[in-house]
């Protein structure tokens, strides 16, 4: 296990405290308001000047170093999801159909430590720091990308944030230079064609066969006109059409589904390829087809030169072997808008263990506290600074 030499028992205490209140206190993306009173109470305890000139229920604070040639910015996201939580925990969610099941109770737990030790050794702490508590990560409209609008990032010259990794071992830390996680958005086509008898399929334009033709037609575009050494994927969740009779060919059809891809490069591509398509072949059999793309969260594209400094962090901390490489990611996180914006990487704390059995989003998920611990004394160091 990492020997977390910034990390005493009371600050892990605390830390396993403020995550266990998170966790049965869950709120909605959007709606974290009780969330942030209790993150602004905490900071305002340590005297950590809140800026106020961003949107509700966002929390950012902000602690002076004492050189301040540069700012470190440190998030932590703080949205729940609506999945009901199962289990026998002593400290399950106390909202009904509503469970932090990926793990941002403790990453706020674990800003919030590092807060405290960092507000109480300010003698130690060189640069500014920014502590971005940020709604809605899950959810579009993404907080980070309303944030950056709102310009938190206008003073800051790197940013890190951690996800707590249930895919990786506890103990280790892992991170991937360059695309790490991938892009999401989301697309809706209509196709309208004309109704008609079953048993007359001449006399109709029958959407559903159409569509058909157009998802086989979508997987060409991963398999033919995108770069075999780029990563993209195209995926139906729905389709809906037509009513509980047997004979009846529909005159419309809607298809919904979600893009993914590892560049922007993939996904201009991708989107551009899909309209082609919808039109093309919908023309093809006398029917109009509507393709509606809606955008999501970006790549997310950690900076090499900050994967480096954590990289010589950890080995000057810990010990080159605690770092675990961690391949890409078809799993989004709109960090990535912090990082199209700045230097900085995005790094996962491993927790996997008995008591972190189940992956993100399952009912049963949970952390292993242990795991705290490194997490904080992680961010505090990255906080520090690089030691040349």
């Amino acid at each position: 296990m990492i020997e977390t030499s910034y990390v005493n028992d009371l600050l892990a205490a605390l830390a396993v405290k403020h995550r266990r209140h998170f966790h049965q206190h869950p709120e909605l993306s959007g709606q974290e308001y009780n969330t942030a009173t209790y993150i602004r109470e905490e900071l305002e305890k340590l005297d950590i000047e809140i800026k106020t000139d961003f949107s509700a229920p966002n929390v950012i604070g902000f602690l002076k170093g004492t050189k301040g040639e540069k700012t470190i910015a440190l998030r932590a996201d703080m949205d729940a999801l609506a999945i009901p939580e199962e289990g026998n925990k002593v400290y399950t969610s106390l909202i009904s159909g509503i469970s932090h099941a990926c793990g941002h109770d403790g990453h706020m737990a674990v800003l919030l430590a590092v807060a405290k030790w960092l507000s109480e050794n300010r003698h130690l702490l060189q640069h500014h720091v920014l502590f971005i508590f940020q709604s809605s990560e899950e959810m579009s409209p993404s907080g980070a990308d309303q944030l950056v609008k709102e310009g938190v990032l206008n003073e800051v010259d790197e940013i890190y944030g951690i996800h707590l990794w249930q895919d990786l071992p506890l103990g280790k830390l892992g991170f991937t230079p360059g695309a790490a996680m991938a892009s999401c958005d989301d697309f809706e086509i209509k196709i309208e064609g004309i109704g008609g008898h079953g048993g007359q399929p001449h006399l109709a334009v029958d959407p559903i066969y159409i569509a058909t033709h157009l998802i086989q037609a979508f997987q060409s575009i991963i398999s033919r006109s995108l770069n075999p050494m780029e990563a993209g994927v195209i995926s139906f969740g729905s389709i809906q059409s037509g009513s509980s009779s047997y004979n009846v060919i529909p005159a419309s059809v809607t298809i919904k589904g979600t893009v993914r891809a590892m560049s922007y490069h993939a996904v201009d591509l991708m989107r551009t390829r899909m309209e082609e398509l919808t039109t093309s072949i919908c023309e093809s059999f006398q029917a109009k087809g509507t393709f509606t793309f809606i955008t999501g969260t970006p790549p997310l594209v950690n900076d090499p030169e900050a994967c480096h400094d954590v990289e010589k962090v950890i080995q000057h901390a810990y010990g080159n072997e605690v770092i675990q490489k961690v391949e890409p990611i078809m799993g989004a996180e709109d960090f990535s808008y912090y990082l199209k914006a700045k230097k900085g990487a995005f790094i996962f704390v491993g927790m996997q263990s008995d008591k972190s059995q189940y992956p993100h989003h399952h009912p049963k998920f949970d952390i292993d506290e242990n795991a705290l611990p490194i997490a904080i004394d992680l961010m505090i160091r990255l906080a520090l600074g690089v030691e040349e």
